[in-house]
């Protein structure tokens, strides 16, 4: 079976006026606001567009973060340099569809992000994810990734993680 989506950057040839994924903030965030972080350099969006129908289907935002040493727990942290900080990309928003949910364009977008990440000139140690709620927890928590114990809606996976848990899936 073919992958009916091609991943991208977001570009003034997508239509993003039809997009709904059923979170209010997230949906007027695409329709209104992201061309204005692309331009800013706040952000970087990515979409997932049905090849078919060329209807978004699915979107992503990354950036330029950091994490506080101290806020990793110490497995992660005893082969790290002792650096106040540690580069991260912070995955700022991610949603899909409703006419798209449950096919898995979730993950695809997550393994998207790492692979983008880990291709960047930038190094970055981690991503990091901020969660809306209790349902995107568990969502993250499915890919592997860890709560910050000083911010439970702030979760992390190392790079590293990311490669070996992604490659797998890709190998399914």
């Amino acid at each position: 079976m073919t992958f009916p989506f091609r991943l991208e950057p977001l570009g003034v040839e997508h239509d993003r006026s039809l997009f709904r994924c059923g979170e209010d903030a997230l949906d007027r965030y695409f329709q209104t606001q992201v061309t204005q972080d692309i331009r800013r350099r706040i952000a970087n969006c990515f979409v997932a567009v049905e090849t078919v129908t060329n209807n978004i289907a699915a979107y992503y935002t990354i950036a330029a973060a950091s994490i506080p040493l101290v806020d990793l727990p110490p497995d992660e942290t005893k082969r790290l340099p002792r650096y106040p900080t540690v580069p991260a990309v912070r995955i700022g928003r991610l949603a899909v569809d409703q006419r798209f949910q449950g096919h898995g364009l979730g993950g695809a977008l997550l393994a998207d992000a790492a692979t983008r990440t880990l291709k960047a000139d930038a190094a970055a140690f981690t991503l990091l994810v901020d969660a809306k709620n209790d349902q995107a927890v568990a969502f993250y928590q499915r890919f592997g990734f860890r709560i910050l114990a000083s911010q439970p809606r702030t979760l992390f996976l190392p790079l590293a993680t990311a490669l070996k848990i992604f490659s797998r899936e890709g190998e399914g």
